[in-house]
């Protein structure tokens, strides 16, 4: 059998294209899960770049991408 290793934050890291994406929080009405991520302006398309469990999580993602304001979507 093969085990997957853990992925950690710095092995994640995705590329944030300013000029082609926004910053995103992803809000789950049901049970209150937030998902912080890109979505492309042009396409749509959203990536997952850090779940957010508290205000720490989200502080150390904009400390991360250098993001200043972020929009909520439900």
């Amino acid at each position: 059998m093969f085990k997957r290793k853990a992925k950690t934050a710095a092995s994640c890291a995705i590329a944030y294209d300013r000029e082609n994406q926004i910053p995103v929080l992803k809000c789950s009405i049901c049970n209150g899960e937030q998902v912080a991520g890109f979505k492309n302006i042009h396409t749509g398309k959203f990536e997952e770049a850090a779940f957010i469990r508290n205000d720490a999580d989200l502080a150390a993602f904009r400390e991360k991408y250098g993001v200043e304001a972020i929009h909520k979507e439900y």
